[in-house]
Formats: C-alpha cells, structure tokens, sequence
C-alpha cells in the first residue's frame, strides 16, 4: 500500500480532513483573491468600462475552461475508485488518456472562442467600446486554453497523489505571479483588458508547469503510460465530469441570461453592479469548492474500497465546514457593504452606491441555504453518483435561476439582485431530496455488502 492509500484509509476522519481541506481551501482562497485583485486593477486601472466588459466576457471565459474541468473531475474520480480497488494499470490508463483529451480539446474550444467572440458579444447586445473590450479578452483566454485548460486536472492528479501540499503551492504561485504580472502590465504600464486576461494566463501556465513536472519526473502513484484510448473510457470520464461540466455550463448560461436581462433593465451601471457581485461571489465560493474537492480523492478512495462508514464521516466534515464558511461570508458582506462596492467602482456616486449596497446585501443572504447544493454536488461527484451530481447542478446553477428569474421579473431590477437568494432555497430543497435517495443507495450497497 502506498503512502497516499494509507492516507485515504487509516487516517482518522476528522484529522484526514483537516489535512486535505485546509491547504485545498487555502490554495482555492489565494486563487479567489487574486480574481479578485483582477476585478480591483481592472475597475481601478482601466475604469467601469473595462469592468463591464470582462464581466460580460466571464461567463464564456468559464466556459472555455469548462471543457478542462470535465476532464479533469471525469477522470479524476474513476481514478480514485481505481486506487481504491488496487487497480493500478487502469487508473495509470485513465490519467495518461485524459491529460491528452484535455489539450486535445483545449485546441478546438479554444478555436471555436476566438473566432466566435465578436459575434458572442454582438448577440449579447454589446455595441461600441463595451464589445470591442469583452471580444478582445474572451479572445486571449481563447489562444491560451490547450495549454492552461490542464490546470484544472493537474490539480487534481496533485491530490490524488496525496501531494496536497504541492497543489496548494501551485495555486499560490498562480495568484502571486498573476498579480505581479497584471500591476505591471495595468498599473505601471497602462495596458487594457487584454494585458488583463494575457496575466492570468501566463500564471496559470507557470502553475501548470509547476504541477505536471513531477509527473514527468517519475515517482508518484500516477505515471505516463502507452495510452490506450477506448469508447468506454471516453465514456467514463465525460460521465463522471459531467455534473461539474453542467454546473459551469449551465451557471453560465444563467449568467448571460442575467447579463442580457441586466442590459435591458439597467445598462452598463447594471453591468457593473453584477461584476460587484460575481466578484465577492468568486471568493466564498472556490473556498467552498476548494475545501470539498480536497476531499475528493479520499472520498473516491473509500467509496472504491467499500468503506462506506469513512465516506459518510468525511461527508459530515464536509457539510459542516461550508456552512460554517457561508456565515462568516455573509457577516462580512452585510458588516461592510459599501466598502466593498468601492473597491470595485471608486467612483461610485450616491445612486450607484445605493442600488450596489442593496443588491449585495440580497446577494449575500442566499449563501443561508447555497452551501448545500455546492457541497452535495461535489459529495456526490466525489461518491461516484454522476446521475444525482448532474441533477443538483442543473437545478442549481440554471433551473431554479431561470424559474427565479421569471417569477420575479415584475420586481424589475430588485426582482434580479434578489434571483440568487430564491434560486439558492430551491436548489436547497433539491439537494434535500438527492441526499436522501444517495443515503438508501448507500444502505442497500453496504447491505449487500
């Protein structure tokens, strides 16, 4: 047994999880910051404008990335149950054919961006500098996907290594260069979006770099082997990322609806309220993320073994430590909500201010209820469960937004900034109902067992 196997099976519950979800989180926190920090030089550096315009690029920003993600989720979790079950060629197999796929599609998705943007953003209803700016930063992500879509797997394949410490490291790396990198090229140089959108790809670059050398230099638990690619296996993957795929697919799509609903109510001014919110939004909820997926490997590992008692020890860790998160997020948003929109837009006048404070104050209360489809979602990725995973992330992150937001388009503007809270209380019940079917599936397992 390797050491990464006796720390999935022998660690204590509560200590395994201290020890892969607090450096996970704290990886995933940096991360956020810095996508903060990159709304910050943007708003502050280029102006509303330029803010507006990324906001409205990001969600096929994500999109792009998405395709990674489906990898990397996809093949990481048949890997984790192929460790648990001392399957070793298949889960070596898995890692070398999904490493491939990953560039493999980062070349077509990143094909496909770069010459559909100005036509995106066209049908998004950006006209003049507003579309000229969204274009030209969804188009730089677009050349660099093949190369820093593997990110997002490289990340993965870390921790199911059990170098966990090594993943936080790379995220660190990430966010500080990317940072550096982006006040130069903004702050000192005056650069525009596109400077924005080249520096987070140069970091991502490095930190893939950073994470794939061990791979290449031999001695972990994964290693490169003589692919050998097959309908099945191709199956596997996409079935099991397919519940994180549809969550960003999907929560993008209910973003541009969003965004386009935006621009009809309220314009640019609405635009950037919005960017205010998604980008407070970008650090709760990659530290929810970061300390659930964390937990990933070691939840795919027992599942994979049968120890269904630990799956359900890690699963409680899991719920009470997002939650607890969700409080802290929502105590500071409503202790320092002006502060916070004056990070983004400095020159905010009194109207602005006002809508700004109201909207993220309606924003932050439906983290109340949202940790539960996040962690569900994940819990069940993690348990192997791709058909209940993909029913929480739809209903989270595009059913109940859409019905949320037809139900209170007489509110009009208000109606939007209060879309996430009665979107979150759905998917909420949602996710109530998956648990309870997943708790009889995990009975009868452990019955014929």
């Amino acid at each position: 047994m390797t050491e990464s196997e006796q720390f999935f099976s022998q660690t204590p519950p509560l200590r395994l999880f201290l020890t892969a979800a607090l450096p996970g989180a704290f990886g995933m926190l940096v991360s956020s910051i810095y996508g903060l920090m990159d709304g910050v030089f943007v708003g502050q550096f280029v102006g509303e404008t330029a803010f507006a315009a990324i906001n409205l690029a990001m969600p096929f920003v994500i999109v792009n990335f998405a395709f990674g993600d489906l990898i990397g989720v996809g093949s990481s979790v048949p890997i984790s149950i192929a460790h648990g079950k001392g399957e070793r060629d298949v889960a070596n197999n898995i890692f070398t054919c999904a490493c491939l796929l990953n560039v493999g599609t980062g070349l077509v998705t990143g094909l496909a961006f770069l010459i559909a943007a100005p036509i995106i953003m066209e049908l998004m209803g950006a006209t003049g500098e507003l579309a000229r700016q969204a274009t030209l930063y969804l188009r730089v992500y677009s050349v660099f996907l093949p190369l820093t879509s593997i990110g997002f797997a490289a990340d993965n394949y870390l921790r199911i290594c059990g170098r966990i410490r090594r993943s936080m490291w790379a995220n660190v790396l990430m966010a500080a260069s990317g940072a550096a990198i982006e006040f130069v090229l903004l702050g000192v140089l005056r650069l525009g979006v596109g400077a924005a959108a080249l520096s987070y790809c140069v970091a991502m670059l490095l930190a893939v770099v950073v994470s794939l050398w061990p791979f290449f230099r031999g001695g972990m638990d994964l290693s490169f082997v003589s692919p050998r690619f097959s309908g099945e296996l191709v199956a596997q993957i996409v079935t099991s990322g397919l519940p994180s795929f549809l969550e960003n697919v999907a929560g993008r799509v209910s973003s541009i609806v969003l965004n386009v609903a935006l621009l009809s109510l309220g314009g640019e001014v609405a635009i950037s309220i919005y960017g205010v919110l998604m980008f407070t939004d970008a650090i709760i909820v990659p530290l929810i993320y970061g300390t659930v997926d964390s937990l990933q490997p070691a939840v795919g590992f027992n599942w994979g073994a049968g120890n269904l008692a630990r799956v359900r020890a890690l699963e409680r860790c899991c719920f009470a430590a997002t939650a607890v998160l969700s409080a802290v997020y929502i105590a500071v948003v409503l202790a320092f909500p002006s502060q916070i929109v004056l990070v983004f837009v400095p020159g905010a006048d009194a109207a602005f201010m006002e809508e700004a404070t109201f909207a993220l104050r309606a924003f932050c209360l439906s983290f109340v209820v949202r940790w539960l489809p996040f962690a569900t979602q994940a819990y069940m990725v993690a348990a192997g469960q791709p058909r209940l995973a993909s029913i929480v992330s739809v209903g989270q992150a595009l059913v109940c937004p859409v019905v949320a937001l037809f139900a209170l388009w007489p509110l009009g503007l208000t109606g939007l900034w209060f879309n996430m809270p009665v979107a979150s209380a759905l998917a909420a019940v949602l996710s109530g109902a998956v648990l309870a079917v997943f708790r009889r599936t995990a009975r009868d397992r452990m019955a014929r067992a």
